[in-house]
């Protein structure tokens, strides 16, 4: 009981689960292996990861981690609103360098699938918010890369002024795209 979107570059999944409302609250099954292998999205996730970013302007990423430890994320937010990203670094891909960009919020109940190949950051827009996402290979420190998330070529508008973003000392110095290893040919 879900709903998959394609999104402009097609390996990108946008999901929506269904969710059952009444007077008490709601439920909603966001994860179901069969329910995603009926939708052609067959993935072993092995570990769920969750953030909260207090100031309205965190910035995380752009994050990927390259093979043997290359990772699929689900990601959903719980509480509040992002503009989530993904960039394709597929080397032979067509839309090689070029990304997505959704808003994913508690409101919308949306889910972005980012696969394999893709770099992957996010922006909240609004205070305190929590980001979940479900990862289909362990973290590992050793196979842990990012890309530069204002590299021009890119092209990202993060909604947000570069003097209002907050972002870690590690995320600022990652490479721009035409200085990054080819992870993924």
């Amino acid at each position: 009981m879900l709903s998959v979107e394609g999104m402009a570059i097609p390996a990108v999944k946008m999901i929506t689960p269904k969710k059952f409302s009444d007077h008490r609250g709601f439920f909603s099954e966001t994860w179901s292996r069969k329910a995603f292998a009926e939708a052609g999205l067959d993935l072993d996730f092995v570990q769920d990861n969750q953030s909260l970013s207090a100031p309205v302007g965190t910035l995380r990423g752009l994050h990927f981690q390259s093979p043997p430890f290359a990772q699929d994320k689900l990601v959903r937010v719980t509480r509040g609103r992002i503009l989530d990203v993904a960039v394709d670094i597929r080397a032979s891909s067509p839309s090689f360098g070029q990304h997505v960009a959704v808003e994913l919020s508690a409101e919308n109940w949306k889910q972005l699938l980012v696969p394999v190949g893709f770099a992957h950051g996010f922006v909240t827009l609004e205070p305190d918010t929590e980001v979940l996402y479900k990862v289909t290979a362990p973290y590992a420190p050793e196979n842990d890369h990012g890309l530069a998330f204002d590299d021009p070529a890119l092209g990202i508008d993060w909604r947000l002024p570069a003097d209002k973003l907050t972002l870690s000392d590690k995320d600022r110095k990652h490479p721009r795209l035409s200085e990054m290893l080819r992870f993924f040919e």
